[in-house]
């Protein structure tokens, strides 16, 4: 009978539907894991399919390749070195499960089906998966392991079942990705397993950016006391090893590494430079472009994109007009230098008149308006655009989620572009954001030390710059004020009536609700990017275009009387 298993953790960055390459990376963990005599590796949530696969996953071709490289990995485990637990789909009785395989010895040992199939926010594994039953722990070198999967561990049911069947060790492999303050409730959840079952427990999650999904990693070991005794580092691939040794008839993990994890701000950054990485370089593009306009927003992801791909990667432009101001023109120059990445002007006067020019006929004796501040937005757009298909970088835009929450942008024009990554930054977590940036240089980070933007781009009051003299206060409230009622109406569902008792202007909350929802069919045409928060526009947050929905102000807990139906009246800004 064994007394000693060592554990090795690939916290690895898999690609979704790369299977042989998602399989090489397996095969080169599991060498490095023998080069330091684990008994097991682990793997993390369906790691040959890379996850989450959506409806690739029901691709029969799909699963059969999932499961030809389990079969494949088997026979590596001939010889002699660890035992593999590793994710794949699998295919059963015309069933398909998210599945974590057994294999040791030349041979796929055992399937382990996850039970419980998460169905809210970013997931939908209803949609493709069957839930496995309740099952028992696995043989593994002479230890009976429980392999909860990820969802599986935040209810008791599956632990408990493993627990009564005899499991000595919880080894547990997750797709988790990151969102704010996830981590503690990661480590409540495991806790909460650990006490109730009395066993020790392994938390493999994987780190990688997947589409809008940032999965951060910070996999950890807790004690049968629920002390943390390892932790691994967030947002970067790591192999932690772990040491189990059975002493007085229970499994004790050896204390190990406890690395710093982000949080705040830096993990905001930090999710936000990886999910712009592993965009570009998974999809193939040499690297990206981006109009620099001298205003926060694009100075915060000029930062984040010569952070996550160099400073040779990165191209930025000024588009300037007749309202671009000598300050912008300044500040962005100044900004490129200090970043270090290409920099070229490209005026747009001669394609924005020519535009005027030939729609004067038509919109002879109408006053100016919003149209013409369009249409510069759409002739930058378009210059970026004609810039990526000749060169082949990115065009990323830079929209932060005040913006896009009230329609505050243009379509074809600075929502261009295939990825923003701040995207779910609110206007004053992009402020908040960029003095970090400036204090700090982010552990991996590609990008110089010091303060790469420039305080007065920081300071300055926010403009568009699309007529003389304008500033993102002329049309919409304070930014403070509008990021409180937006975290309220967004995040939280809250009611006016809820939002107007915690101190805010009622006419400002529902004219801000009203542009939110109005907005929506611009959201459902933005860019992917990087989720954050607890709601993010796209996966999290799903509401139809067509709404005729506004709140009557009744608060929730009263019972509601019919009203009038009034018009609506609201106009469509495009």
């Amino acid at each position: 009978m064994t007394d000693r298993l060592l554990v090795a953790l690939a916290q690895s960055n898999p690609i979704v539907g790369d299977v042989a390459g998602n399989l090489a990376k397996a095969r080169a963990a599991r060498a490095e894991a023998a080069r330091h005599g684990a008994d097991v590796v682990l793997f993390s949530e369906l790691f040959l399919a890379g996850y989450p696969p959506e409806d690739l996953v029901l691709k029969p071709a799909f699963q059969a390749t999932c499961m030809a490289a389990v079969a494949d990995l088997a026979v590596d485990t001939a010889d002699g070195g660890p035992a593999v637990l590793i994710g794949t789909p699998w295919l059963a009785e015309g069933r398909l499960h998210n599945t974590h395989a057994l294999l040791d010895g030349g041979a796929i040992r055992h399937l382990r089906f996850k039970v419980d199939l998460p169905n809210y926010g970013p997931f939908d594994e209803k949609r493709v998966f069957v839930p496995g039953d309740l099952s028992g722990p696995m043989p593994v070198r002479g230890v009976r392991i429980g392999v909860p999967i990820c969802e599986d561990v935040w209810k008791p049911d599956v632990v408990e079942c493993l627990a009564e069947t005899g499991a000595e060790i919880l080894l547990v492999p997750n797709g988790s990705p990151f969102r704010r303050a996830v981590l503690d409730e990661r480590f409540s959840v495991a806790v909460a397993r650990v006490k109730e079952s009395g066993l020790p427990l392994v938390y493999l999650n994987q780190v990688c950016g997947q589409d809008e999904l940032v999965f951060d990693g910070a996999s950890f070991v807790l004690d049968a006391n629920a002390n943390l005794v390892v932790q691994l580092p967030a947002f970067r691939e790591a192999l932690g090893l772990v040491e189990f040794r059975k002493v007085a008839g229970r499994w004790v993990p050896s204390p190990g590494e406890k690395a710093l994890v982000e949080e705040g701000t830096a993990a905001d950054y930090a999710a936000c430079v990886l999910g712009l990485r592993d965009y570009v370089n998974k999809n193939r593009f040499p690297g990206v472009v981006l109009g620099l306009s001298g205003g926060i927003d694009s100075a915060i992801v000029a930062a984040m994109a010569v952070d996550a791909l160099g400073a040779d990667r990165v191209h930025a432009v000024m588009l300037p007009y007749r309202w671009t101001s000598s300050d912008s023109l300044e500040d962005a120059a100044d900004c490129a230098r200090r970043l270090g990445i290409r920099y070229d002007v490209v005026p747009i006067s001669d394609p924005v008149e020519g535009f005027l020019g030939a729609l004067a006929p038509m919109f002879a004796g109408k006053t100016p308006d919003i149209t013409e501040e369009n249409l510069q937005s759409r002739t930058r757009g378009t210059i970026l655009m004609a810039i990526s298909n000749k060169f082949g970088p990115m065009v990323v835009t830079t929209g932060n989620k005040s913006e896009m929450s009230v329609g505050y942008a243009t379509l074809y024009g600075d929502m261009n572009g295939g990825f923003n990554p701040i995207k779910d930054l609110y206007k004053t977590e992009v402020y908040a954001a960029s003095r970090w940036r400036n204090a700090n240089r982010p552990d991996g980070a590609l990008g110089p030390m010091g303060e790469v933007i420039p305080d007065r781009i920081i300071t300055k009051a926010p403009t568009a710059e699309l007529r003389e003299g304008q500033t993102d206060q002329d049309s919409l409230p304070p930014y403070d004020v509008l990021d409180g009622i937006l975290t309220r109406l967004v995040e939280r569902e809250m009611a006016v009536a809820e939002i107007v008792a915690e101190g805010f202007d009622e006419p400002t909350v529902r004219r801000i609700e009203r542009l939110l929802y109005i907005a929506e069919y611009k959201r459902r045409q933005a860019a992917p990017g990087v989720k954050i928060g607890h709601r993010n526009f796209g996966r999290d947050r799903r509401y139809p275009i067509t709404n005729g929905f506004r709140d009557p102000g009744v608060k929730p807990d009263l019972p509601a009387a019919p009203l009038p139906v009034k018009p609506q009246t609201d106009v469509v800004d495009f």
